[in-house]
C-alpha cells in the first residue's frame, strides 16, 4: 500500500484504471438492464415486481461493500498514517450514502406490493437504515471540526464502531424471524436463485461495482488536485 502513497504515482494508476472500469460500467449495466428487463423471466409469485430485485440486491451489497472499504480504510488512517486512506472515506462515503438510500427506496417498493406495507420495523430494515444513517454522521462529523485532522480522527472512529452493524445487516434474516426474506446468493450451497435470473443479478453487481470504482476515483483524483491547487496558492501566498 505504501507505493500508492504517493499522490503522483496514484493519480497515474487512477488514470490507466479510469477508462477500463468507465467502460465495464457502461458496458455491464447496459447488459445487465437488458438480461433483467427484456431476458430474465418474471418470478412464479412476484411476478413483474421481481426485477426490482436487479437494482435493490446490487445497491444493498454494495452499500456494505462500501462501507466495509472505509472501515479498513479508517483502521489503516488511524494506524498506519497512510495519506490516502483518509481522502478515499471522504471520497466514498457520499457513493456508499446514495447505494443506500436506492436500497431503501427500491425495498420500500418491492415490500409494499410483496407485504402490503412500504415499511416495517424489521431487522434487516432497520439496520440497512442505521447504516444510512452511520454514513451521514460520517460526513457530517469529519466537516463538523475547524481542524481538519480532529475531524477525520473523529469520523475515522464513528467508521471503527459502526462496523459491527455490517455482520447484523448480514446475518439479520438468519438471527431473527423477520418478513425479510433469507439469503438466496450467498448462502452456503447452490444458490436458490434461478440461473436466468442469477446471470443478470450477477452482471448488475459487477456494473455497480465498477460504477462505484470509476466514481471513487474520479472522486480522489479531484480531492488530490483540489490540495494541490491549495498547497501551491499557500506557498505563493507564504512568498509574496
Amino acid at each position: 500500500m505504501n507505493r500508492f502513497a504517493n499522490p503522483t504515482r496514484f493519480l497515474r494508476v487512477a488514470s490507466a484504471v479510469l477508462p477500463w472500469s468507465a467502460g465495464i460500467t457502461a458496458l455491464t449495466l447496459t447488459a445487465g438492464f437488458v438480461l433483467a428487463l427484456l431476458v430474465s423471466p418474471p418470478d412464479y409469485q412476484q411476478g413483474e415486481a421481481v426485477r426490482i430485485m436487479y437494482v435493490h440486491v446490487p445497491a444493498a451489497w454494495m452499500s456494505m461493500f462500501v462501507y466495509g472499504n472505509m472501515a479498513i480504510a479508517a483502521a489503516v488512517g488511524l494506524v498506519w498514517k497512510h495519506p490516502l486512506a483518509d481522502l478515499f472515506s471522504k471520497a466514498a462515503a457520499p457513493i456508499g450514502a446514495g447505494f443506500t438510500a436506492v436500497c431503501l427506496i427500491t425495498g420500500s417498493m418491492w415490500g409494499a406490493p410483496m407485504w402490503g406495507t412500504w415499511w416495517v420495523w424489521d431487522a434487516r430494515l432497520t439496520s440497512v437504515l442505521i447504516l444510512f444513517f452511520l454514513y451521514l454522521g460520517y460526513i457530517a462529523l469529519v466537516n463538523a471540526f475547524d481542524d481538519e485532522n480532529r475531524g477525520t480522527a473523529a469520523g475515522n472512529v464513528l467508521l471503527l464502531v459502526g462496523a459491527v452493524n455490517i455482520p447484523i445487516i448480514k446475518f439479520s434474516v438468519d438471527w431473527w424471524n423477520t418478513l425479510h426474506q433469507p439469503s438466496s446468493v450467498s448462502r452456503l450451497g447452490a444458490p436458490a436463485v434461478d440461473g436466468s435470473m442469477l446471470l443478470p443479478l450477477l452482471v448488475m453487481v459487477i456494473g455497480f461495482t465498477a460504477y462505484f470504482i470509476t466514481v471513487v476515483l474520479l472522486r480522489l483524483r479531484s480531492e488530490i488536485l483540489q490540495r494541490k491547487i491549495q498547497s501551491i496558492r499557500f506557498t505563493e501566498q507564504t512568498h509574496s
